[in-house]
């Protein structure tokens, strides 16, 4: 199995943060509203495709969407301290 392309909790925390349901980020992305559940539940792997578009949709960088790197502190994780 391939390593994860995105953190789950942080896709989740980003729509949510941008107002969307899931059926409304995956109609801006072009994909299936279950999609983005198995995503955000850690079951789904998008593309690097669907992932620039994710950032896109979300107003955000790619990195804000992917694992950390151990030991780094990303600007997703400072930002979502600080709400």
């Amino acid at each position: 199995m391939s390593p994860p392309t995105t953190d789950p909790q942080r896709l989740q925390r980003r729509r949510i943060q941008a107002g969307l349901n899931r059926k409304e980020l995956a109609a801006k992305v072009g994909c299936h509203k279950s999609y983005v559940g198995r995503i955000e539940r850690g079951l789904g792997n998008p593309s690097p495709r669907l992932l620039k578009q994710f950032a896109e949709a979300l107003d955000c960088e790619i990195v804000d969407l992917m694992p950390p790197d151990p030991g780094a502190t990303s600007t997703a994780d400072t930002q979502a301290g600080a709400a």
